[in-house]
């Protein structure tokens, strides 16, 4: 029986990757733009039905719900190719229109006055799955309706549904971002990302752009071709879901290999071989199970900039290969990863790269033979959230940019929501910093 899985896409970011990421999904499953199946030779053998459903006329509609304030991205989405995929139901745009103006108190707020046209949403689509393992959530902590609204839809998730998963994909802003008050957003988001989600997938824009730049070759890469990253990453992350095997084919059997306690729970990816959508032939190269998995473990390929020190270590890593990989392939390349002693690991636990094999999708001709995501709980993580608090505290100490803030119900009485969501914040760094001692464990009992 499959393990349904419902998509949330807030704002802009998350609608726009979200559309990227079903027209991926409809790729790998052979699904058409308007839903229905295309025939085929080829024997699926797949769940389709962990990400869409059967509507009475054999169509497959993705198990999705579009929200947003404004209606530019969503406008575009019902202008696109795909505009017949999705359930008209399960899109939502504000009646006024005008979007959270990139304040997240604004973007709250409004998902507080929505309240009951939302969750109308969310409920008819958790009752019409056999058995719903979780939530994910697409979104951008920098903005004003994925940071605020993807706030206020994590918070009553986990309230209304407190033994579902809840994923999500956020977008973490880079230094020259557009948005000013980007400091306080992201800290406010990433308080209720530590507090009530249970996995994290970090992804950032500085990183995103690196990659498209270096591996694509795009010489200004645009958000399109930024969020087709994304969606790569989306659909290989989701693979052993939709192509099971005997391991790893739910979302709890990823999540409990890969997240220790329950705060050190965002994860950082790598993807390899990165192709060209439009030119496939450009990056063909001989490609084995030891040169991918050498390659994930390469920085430049990660989709998080960090910063590294020589503490910094790996808590857990699950590799995901698909194609043709033999399991004795599998073990002798983690043989020589170890040799070489490639990974650095936590002191305190097991040092080993889990791995999963997963099969092609079969309506999709790629010309490498193996390619492979991982799925990292690296330390280093903690450097964005310093950085965070570093923005954040420079704007706080001038008192800068927080008139529009105050003029909310959240922070009509003051600023405590700031203290406490840069209190959880600044506890998450020093947990991952404890995670690189050997006495994590004593750390963790002493605390409680």
């Amino acid at each position: 029986m499959p393990r349904e899985i419902i998509t949330l896409q807030a704002g802009q970011c998350g609608n726009q990757i979200g559309m990227e990421f079903w027209a991926q999904l409809c790729k790998e499953h052979g699904i058409s733009k308007d839903g229905i199946l295309k025939v085929s030779d080829n024997d699926g053998n797949d769940r389709k039905d962990v990400f869409f459903y059967q509507a009475d006329d054999e169509k497959y509609v993705p198990r999705a719900i579009l929200l947003d304030l404004e209606p530019r991205v969503i406008n575009n989405i019902l202008q696109s190719d795909y505009d017949r995929l999705y359930n008209p139901e399960n899109i939502y745009l504000s009646p006024d229109g005008g979007g959270a103006g990139n304040i997240w108190a604004v973007g709250y707020e409004q998902g507080e006055q929505l309240h009951e046209d939302i969750i109308e949403m969310i409920d008819r689509e958790a009752d019409g799955s056999d058995s719903l393992e979780g939530f994910m959530l697409l979104h951008s902590i920098a903005g004003g309706t994925g940071s605020g609204l993807g706030s206020y839809l994590l918070e009553n998730l986990n309230d209304r549904y407190p033994k579902k998963l809840i994923q999500t994909y956020s977008v973490f802003p880079n230094n020259e971002e557009a948005v000013i008050v980007q400091p306080y957003n992201s800290l406010l988001s990433l308080k209720r990302l530590t507090t009530n989600a249970d996995c994290v997938v970090v992804l950032d824009n500085i990183a995103l752009n690196r990659i498209a730049a270096d591996k694509l070759h795009y010489k200004n890469p645009t958000f399109a071709q930024a969020n087709q990253l994304v969606s790569t990453v989306m659909s290989a992350s989701t693979t052993t879901l939709r192509y099971p095997g005997y391991m790893n084919n739910d979302l709890v059997g990823l999540m409990s290999s890969l997240i220790p306690t329950p705060r050190c729970h965002y994860l950082m990816t790598s993807y390899t071989p990165f192709t060209d959508p439009a030119d496939q032939t450009k990056s063909v190269r001989k490609t084995t199970v030891l040169d991918v998995m050498r390659r994930l473990l390469q920085p430049k390929n990660r989709m998080v900039s960090t910063v590294s020190t020589k503490k910094n270590c790996y808590i857990s890593i699950m590799n995901i290969i698909q194609g043709e990989a033999d399991p004795t392939e599998v073990h002798k390349s983690l043989l020589r990863i170890r040799e070489r002693r490639l990974a650095q690991f936590i002191p305190w636990g097991p040092a080993s790269i889990q791995v999963a094999i997963s099969r092609k999708s079969p309506y999709i001709e790629t010309h490498h033979r193996v390619s492979g995501l991982m799925l990292a709980n690296h330390t280093s993580i903690s450097s964005l959230f310093k950085r965070t608090i570093d923005q954040y505290d420079k704007l706080r100490k001038r008192g800068a940019f927080l008139d529009q803030y105050k003029k909310t119900r959240i922070f009509s009485d003051g600023l405590e929501e700031f203290d406490s969501s840069k209190e959880i914040v600044q506890e998450l760094i020093d947990e991952y910093e404890a995670c690189e001692s050997p006495d994590y464990i004593n750390w963790g009992s002493s605390r409680v």
